[in-house]
């Protein structure tokens, strides 16, 4: 995704327009009931001809600033700007620091995925071990059966039949689980190697655009800045940070989905119960919803590949696969400030 597909904040949708709204709705209340209180002395000043020119005057210049798109421009860059400041005391808006904060939450929650991939392949290889076994002892007790049936031992042969019978529908309830799980695993061991390449393009990121972020803001100051709105010119400064805001906006949908995704499987392997073979509806419930959203920021297209080979009998799953990480071609980032 490039700059010019991204469609910006606009704002107010940004937590500095969230300051700017609620200062909007102070002043406005505020000068309401000031202007309430003032206005009978108004009223008084209007009687007289030198105060009601001024006042006059006055509204003119809040018209003539109301009408001119250049008076707006300026006032409206003047108002955001001191909004930013003020929202910039208590929220973090530098791009730069959000960014190395999703490394630092990007490292961690590769580590936990790395645990959670370790621990569901030892549970995968116990359901294997399971299945392994009870198809033994289907095969061992039909044998029985059939022996039992050669010998006229109809009680025994009932009872073989049924216990290979049973051990068939365990098999099933297995097989389905690991199906499951096998979901879990190609979906976590991708996320985990596409959130490797993804913290690696930040950090590239974060170290080249950090020393170009200080040499535009220091080349542009305010007053350049306020002249460029003035003109009609896009601020190049303005520009820059809205790509940094851009890449900051796609890390977030990454890593939100990442930590949701992670959420769903711990969900899953915690409703789990190994030994009867069976898991509780709301992991499944979980995983399922995540199956049919259509989107993955994450993983593009290769969410339906990777639940297309999980659900086909013919793609076996190799458990002792090595993590690849893919090669890097170039930065994804590198589109948004072209």
């Amino acid at each position: 995704m490039s700059t010019s597909e991204y469609k910006p904040k606009s704002f107010w949708q940004r937590p500095e327009g969230i300051t700017g709204i609620i200062f909007l709705a102070i002043l406005g209340i505020g000068g309401g009931i000031l202007l309430a209180n003032a206005l009978p002395a108004l009223i008084a000043l209007a009687q007289n001809t030198v105060y009601l020119t001024l006042m006059l005057i006055a509204l003119a210049a809040i018209v003539y600033v109301i009408v001119d798109p250049k008076m707006r421009a300026l006032i409206g860059y003047g108002y955001k700007s001191l909004m930013r400041w003020i929202t910039g005391l208590f929220v973090k808006l530098d791009p730069i620091a959000i960014l190395k904060a999703y490394v630092a939450d990007l490292q961690d929650n590769l580590r936990n995925m790395n645990k959670q991939m370790n621990k569901l392949r030892g549970q995968m290889h116990i359901l294997k071990e399971m299945m392994y076994k009870n198809e033994k002892q289907i095969k061992e007790n039909l044998e029985l059966a059939s022996q039992a049936k050669s010998m006229d031992k109809q009680a025994a042969m009932v009872i073989k039949t049924r216990r290979a019978g049973r051990l068939k529908e365990s098999n099933m309830r297995l097989d389905e689980l690991y199906k499951k799980m096998e979901v879990l695993y190609r979906v976590l061991k991708r996320m985990y190697e596409n959130s490797e390449v993804l913290m690696e393009d930040i950090k590239d990121q974060v170290m080249i655009k950090e020393q170009e972020r200080k040499a535009i803001h220091a080349s542009t100051s305010a007053m350049r800045s306020a002249m460029n709105v003035l003109s009609g010119n896009k601020d190049k400064r303005a520009m820059f940070d809205e790509a940094l805001e851009a890449v900051a906006d796609d890390v977030s949908k990454k890593v939100g989905e990442m930590e949701r995704f992670m959420e769903v499987t711990s969900n899953f392997m915690d409703s789990i119960d190994l030994q009867k073979g069976v898991f509780e509806e709301e992991g499944l419930d979980m995983l399922e919803k995540w199956e049919k959203e259509t989107f993955s920021s994450l993983l593009g297209e290769e969410k339906k590949t990777l639940l297309d080979k999980a659900k086909d009998d013919n793609e076996v799953l190799d458990l002792n696969e090595p993590i690849k990480v893919p090669e890097r071609q170039s930065n994804q980032y590198d589109s948004f400030f072209e």
